[in-house]
């Protein structure tokens, strides 16, 4: 068998007709046949074509466990309701008879008239004590440190006790101009300090010490580029505050207070010490005489849940407005969620798009 070398020049001089015969000697496809032949995006030429899947159903990822779980949680939760409602012993008659009974709405107003009052003053003298405590100067941080030390190392119970009686430790309280006899208000302490009063001096400044804790934490949270760039561009410190930490502080601060809140709300049935008829108090006072316990505290258990469930709500509403700048997309109120679950297990009609 005779072999020849070809030179570059007499192979740049050949005829396209000649590939075939060389391709078929050779034994490779001609370079046409191989132009046809299908292949995968950016792989060699003669790959294996692609398989149609366009006619295959898309099937979810299944999740035996979890299901298994949902079942379990479901059993034990239907085994404590249905406990719930065939116990007669909780006596669902008498706490329908008295959950909107006049005394318990009274009752109810005075608790959410102390929440009102003692959250305004716990979380206004929070801020304050949140901005003394972030002063460059040593005094006033040192004031603000020392409150929040007392008020909280100090039981809510004994702080009420105090405040109920302050007229033992001073008889009169005296408003005037001091090192003269020029008096503008005097009167005598046990007349002022009512149990309302009290029960909002307690809960307020107990609140306080808590919330400026939180407070200065999410100020802190803030990054300080931004108020150094805010500063760079000449925006008054008034802006600064308000519109570049607070909306953005408030995103750590939210979770935290409403928690403070809601447990505000529980708290106020620590009052029954003074004595002042707010929610529990009215609650012991009734089964005291009608010696049914379990029913009444249920009747106040709901209206304590009632409560809660309403914060916890206006807490979900109020965390979505000010994440604005932190999300792309803000996460869907309870009725969108509804709409697109329902919209999802709506069946496709044929012929529609999917």
């Amino acid at each position: 068998m005779t072999s020849s070398v070809v030179s570059p020049e007499t192979a740049r001089r050949t005829p396209a007709a000649a590939e075939p015969r060389t391709a078929v000697a050779t034994g490779h496809a001609p370079a046409a046949e191989a132009r046809e032949t299908p292949c995968r995006p950016g792989g060699a030429p003669g790959a294996a074509p692609l398989e149609d899947l366009s006619a295959l159903r898309i099937v979810p990822a299944r999740h035996p466990g979890r299901a298994v779980l949902a079942v379990l949680v479901g059993l034990v939760v239907a085994a404590v309701l249905w406990s719930f409602v065939t116990n007669p012993r909780w006596e669902w008659g008498v706490v329908a008879q008295w959950f909107l009974a006049e005394s318990i709405l009274r009752g109810l107003l005075e608790t959410l008239k102390l929440t009102v009052l003692a959250g305004a003053i716990g979380f206004g003298l929070g801020l304050v004590l949140a901005l003394m405590r972030l002063s460059p100067s040593p005094l006033i941080s040192g004031v603000s440190w020392t409150f929040s030390w007392i008020f909280r190392s100090t039981p809510l119970l004994v702080q009420l006790l105090l405040w109920y009686n302050l007229g033992y430790l001073y008889e009169q309280v005296r408003l005037g101009i001091p090192l003269t006899d020029v008096t503008f208000f005097e009167a005598r302490t046990s007349d002022l300090m009512t149990p309302l009063l009290a029960a909002v001096l307690g809960l307020g400044l107990h609140q306080a010490a808590y919330a400026a804790e939180m407070i200065r934490g999410g100020i802190l949270s803030v990054d300080q580029g931004q108020l150094e760039a805010a500063s760079a561009l000449g925006i008054p410190a008034r802006d600064r505050n308000l519109r570049i930490v607070l909306p953005q502080a408030m995103r750590a601060i939210l979770p935290p207070a409403v928690n403070e809140v809601i447990g505000l709300v529980k708290g106020t049935s620590i009052v029954y010490v003074l004595a002042h008829a707010e929610l529990f108090f009215t609650i012991q006072l009734i089964y005291g005489r009608t010696q049914q316990v379990l029913p009444m505290l249920l009747v106040a258990t709901l209206w304590y849940v009632v409560i809660t469930s309403l914060l916890s709500i206006g807490q979900y509403y109020l965390e979505r407005h000010y994440s604005k700048g932190a999300l792309r997309t803000l996460p869907p109120t309870p009725l969108q969620a509804l709409r697109a679950r329902i919209a999802r297990r709506r069946p496709t009609p044929a012929g529609a798009p999917a």
